[in-house]
């Protein structure tokens, strides 16, 4: 498995800090990786080292209260100051506790789990100030290169924008496999994270919008649109349960929400989001008889690189035009338009048109799979296959 330096350099300087350490993100995007990456880097200067799964049934056969967390590390540690992993923490009720009294025991505490349950309300004000959290994602495709590259194989980015970048899938030849590996995974996100966790108990109007939602990335919703259609389609549920839902989706990392930003009333637009998922393949697997949605994946797949650059996302309303990213990082602002192709003169036409009236110190980008290059003097154009393999966009 690859080594993802990009997160593990930013928990790198807390590696001896008493702050918790948690990491999160959905099911199976590496987490679990990457605290097994940093337990071997320090491992190579200090061996006083606790490491518990709570996947595995032998842990949980033995350790099933916090307590018992506490009681097996103070049982089994060395002499001074200890490193301790609990992997999928979630699974043993007031985890949080052990944490704290690990942390006061001379303990730096490194901690993993994939659902909302990690980092509840119920909890985070006793941890208020005791924590740093650092989010996991998928593979964005310069990972995806790097570990098809160990594995032998090639993955084009025809590829990554149907089956996305969990890390396992990688490992499937097959789409039949794929698809078997992909349903279970969101079979288990949609019912242990969610269903199981917040006790719905009406489960399958969750999954009908839960499914609704994530086949409709990249668009513009509101809870009131999605109740309506909903009903349209015999499925009774009011805006406010639609509204509860989405956040349960959001909480456990299935889901971004971009914020959207109306030049003319100059504020943030609280009414609308845009949706974004962690991953484009929950959008494939929901797809019917190969008709994948490319053109939205393509802007999901954009959203998610940028986040990964470590941009702040937001859709920005140019006086009706809408503009799919405001991208700022520190000082930098970006303007970006996102499409499959501008070859036409219509769809050239209609994305250019959208940075109109916009002033002209802040950069703006027109990404396309197109090959030749669409610049002009105010706007640069990247060609994805560049645009994926760039590490910030100053490097353009």
């Amino acid at each position: 498995m690859i080594k993802r330096e990009k997160y593990i350099a930013k928990i790198r300087s807390f590696y001896n800090n008493d702050l918790i350490k948690i990491i999160t993100g959905v099911r199976r995007c590496g987490k679990s990786e990457i605290l097994k990456q940093i337990r071997e880097e320090i491992s190579e200067k200090n061996d006083n080292i606790i490491f518990l799964n709570f996947e595995d049934r032998m842990v949980t056969e033995s350790i099933q209260k916090w307590q018992d967390i506490v009681t097996y590390v103070e049982k089994n540690r060395k002499n001074g100051f200890c490193y301790v992993f609990l992997d999928e923490v979630q699974e043993i009720d007031e985890w949080q506790l052990a944490c704290k009294t690990l942390r006061l025991r001379d303990c730096s505490v490194f901690i993993t789990g994939s659902n909302s349950k990690l980092l509840s309300k119920e909890f985070t004000k006793e941890l208020s100030g005791r924590y740093v959290d650092f989010r996991i994602r998928p593979f964005v495709y310069k990972e995806i290169l790097e570990y098809a590259k160990e594995l032998g194989r090639d993955v084009p980015i025809s590829d990554y924008l149907i089956w996305g970048g969990f890390p396992k899938r990688l490992e499937f030849q097959g789409e039949e496999e794929l698809r078997i590996y992909l349903n279970d995974l969101d079979k288990t996100i949609v019912e242990n994270d969610i269903i199981n966790r917040y006790k719905i108990k009406k489960s399958n109007e969750f999954r009908k919008v839960a499914s609704y939602t994530l086949i409709s990335n990249s668009r513009i919703y509101s809870a009131k649109s999605i109740a309506d259609y909903m009903k349209g389609n015999n499925t009774q549920c009011t805006s406010n349960t639609v509204q509860k839902w989405i956040y349960y989706l959001s909480e456990a990392y299935i889901i971004d929400q971009a914020d959207r930003y109306s030049k003319k009333a100059k504020k943030f637009l609280e009414s609308s989001h845009k949706l974004y998922n962690c991953d484009v393949a929950l959008n494939t697997i929901r797809c019917l008889n190969n008709r994948y949605d490319i053109t939205h994946n393509l802007e999901n797949v954009i959203y998610n690189e940028l986040i990964y650059m470590g941009y702040k996302i937001s859709v920005y309303d140019n006086n009706g035009r809408e503009i799919d990213f405001l991208a700022e990082k520190g000082n930098y602002r970006y303007f970006i338009q996102v499409a499959y192709s501008v070859a036409e003169e219509k769809a050239y036409q209609r994305e250019m048109s959208a940075f109109n009236g916009l002033n002209q110190i802040d950069k703006k980008i027109l990404i396309t799979n197109d090959d030749i290059d669409y610049s002009t003097s105010n706007v640069t154009h990247l060609k994805l296959k560049d645009f994926l393999l760039l590490n910030n966009l100053e490097e353009n």
